[in-house]
């Protein structure tokens, strides 16, 4: 039970801050600077997909939330700033851990976030395309 709740935890952090990092994009297809099926957008603002395909990231305003993508059930939520225009801070609280940790992610291209969770641990997100 412990190593089956100690997994969950781990995927919970990647997943939200993963949540907040794979799944590929659109493709390697290039429209205007950006990946077919991508609206271009500034910032982070919109949602990401976890690399291992788990859960989905929104950015809307300063909150920020992430969901499991089979049942919707939040898996973590709290709130980001820009730094730059490329470099985002998010302050975020697991749920199923009920911790609040600190992920830093680079915005390397229009459709991938780099992050890095307060105790060392990287992923990758990628823009969810828009579905018509």
């Amino acid at each position: 039970m412990t190593i089956a709740r100690n997994l969950i935890s781990v995927a919970a952090i990647a997943v939200a801050a993963a949540a907040l990092a794979g799944c590929v994009g659109a493709g390697p297809d290039v429209i205007n600077g950006g990946p077919v099926g991508v609206a271009p957008r500034g910032g982070v603002e919109g949602e990401w997909l976890s690399t291992d395909g788990v859960a989905v990231s929104r950015f809307s305003g300063g909150a920020f939330e992430t969901n499991a993508l089979d049942t919707g059930n939040k898996l973590a939520d709290g709130s980001y700033r820009m730094v730059d225009a490329r470099n985002v801070e998010i302050t975020m609280r697991s749920l199923i851990r009920q911790t609040t940790s600190n992920v830093n992610c680079a915005l390397v291209a229009p459709n991938q976030l780099n992050c890095t969770s307060s105790s060392g641990q990287q992923f990758v997100m990628t823009r969810r395309p828009i579905t018509g």
